[in-house]
């Protein structure tokens, strides 16, 4: 505790504020001595931060057990139901997506917000959404997705990446914006920001990546590398840094506001030092992050850990992952939550033999696997947000 002398009387204190961008807090340095009748009086060296408040009240639950809900299923009829389902079960979170695949924001902003022209009516009102989550207390986590970015990349091409004198494309027609450049960085952690103020308790980053092959294409599409352009290190390092670097600045700015920051990542990278092309670390990444999550679905895996079909064992490669993810993550020194994205669809793509119809006890081999390795935590994925009914979420 530092100290000081004024007089009751006489002492006025200088008058500071504290803003939400501010790691600075008031001192009592430099307060003078005036009058003749001393009194001591003790000032705490820092005041709290500043912390937002958006007026909801929501609990940490037990253990997070999400589903993933879009902003078509927020904003229209199947919400009721999503809400049905968790009430009705051992379920308690919701991801809604608030940046979707596109790039579009899935609310429309005020006229005066700078994402006003990318907003869509998706979600009509964002607030009885939180509201009817509250009075549940279902925890509601904000996805955004980061670098995969089609509306700005053609809004903006110059965050983007040009073949040929046009924004470039992957073959599924998606385009992306570039990780080395500071201005997509605020771009999203602003959305994020306007989550928060919202009344979302966790921002989840989705796509915190370049491109997947990325390595094959970095000396032939043209784009600019921002401060990174003067580091003396490969590439490949580059773009790690560059996107470690950004999910510790999402986080650094959204302190104030109170909120917990997850990161998606391809449960891959955390087999691998890094994945080269993508830019993603397993390890630098949840250094910076209060919950990792990684996309773990057997249907995504080639014959890793032995395993030659992975979809057809959802209990051995979910088993298997999760003792090498554990492995990594008691590496640091302060790791994050592990709350991995597991399967609740069918992947008929992998052809007859290669996968099995995705039911009750598929998902719930899942969980299992990852309560037996000590994870408690899990996020469900069906792109169309019709999850499996009779599940047992903690098997």
């Amino acid at each position: 505790m530092a100290t000081a002398l004024c007089v009751f009387t006489m002492c006025v204190l200088p008058i500071q504020t504290v803003s939400a961008e501010s790691d600075k807090a008031p001192t009592s340095e430099n307060h003078q001595k005036r009058g003749l009748s001393l009194s001591k009086k003790e000032l705490p060296t820092a005041l709290p931060r500043f912390v937002y408040d958006s007026g909801y009240s929501f609990e940490y639950p037990d253990a997070v057990r999400g589903v993933y809900v879009t902003g078509h299923s927020a904003g229209g009829e199947r919400f009721k139901r999503l809400l049905d389902l968790i009430d009705s079960t051992d379920l308690n979170a919701m991801v809604i997506d608030i940046k979707d695949d596109h790039g579009y924001v899935t609310y429309e902003p005020e006229s005066s917000s700078p994402y006003a022209e990318v907003g869509q009516p998706y979600i009509k009102d964002p607030k009885s959404v939180l509201k009817a989550m509250e009075e549940k207390q279902i925890y509601p986590i904000a996805r955004i997705v980061v670098f995969k970015d089609t509306v700005l990349a053609n809004k903006k091409p110059q965050l983007s990446y040009k073949d040929g004198g046009s924004v470039w494309k992957n073959g599924r027609g998606e385009s992306f914006v570039n990780p080395f450049l500071k201005e997509v960085w605020d771009y999203n952690v602003g959305i994020a920001i306007e989550a928060a103020k919202m009344g979302f308790q966790e921002i989840q980053f989705d796509y915190v990546r370049f491109p997947e092959g990325f390595e094959k294409r970095d000396q032939e599409l043209e784009y600019g590398t921002g401060e990174y352009g003067n580091e003396n290190t490969d590439n490949v390092q580059k773009r790690v840094h560059a996107v470690t670097d950004f999910v510790e600045y999402a986080h650094e700015k959204l302190k104030p506001y109170g909120v917990k920051v997850s990161v998606d990542i391809f449960g891959y990278t955390a087999t691998l030092p890094e994945a080269p092309g993508i830019g993603q670390n397993f390890s630098k990444i949840s250094e910076h992050v209060d919950v990792i999550s990684s996309m773990i679905y057997p249907s995504h895996w080639t014959p890793y850990f032995g395993i030659a079909k992975p979809d057809l064992q959802p209990y051995e490669l979910v088993t298997e992952y999760a003792k090498l993810e554990n492995k990594k993550l008691q590496e640091l020194k302060d790791p994050p939550i592990s709350r991995p994205w597991i399967q609740d669809f069918t992947a008929s793509w992998l052809g007859s033999g290669n996968y099995k119809p995705y039911g009750k006890a598929e998902v719930e081999a899942q969980i299992k696997a990852l309560n037996d390795q000590g994870i408690n935590e899990f996020l469900l994925w069906d792109a169309g947000n019709t999850y499996t009914e009779g599940v047992d979420y903690t098997p």
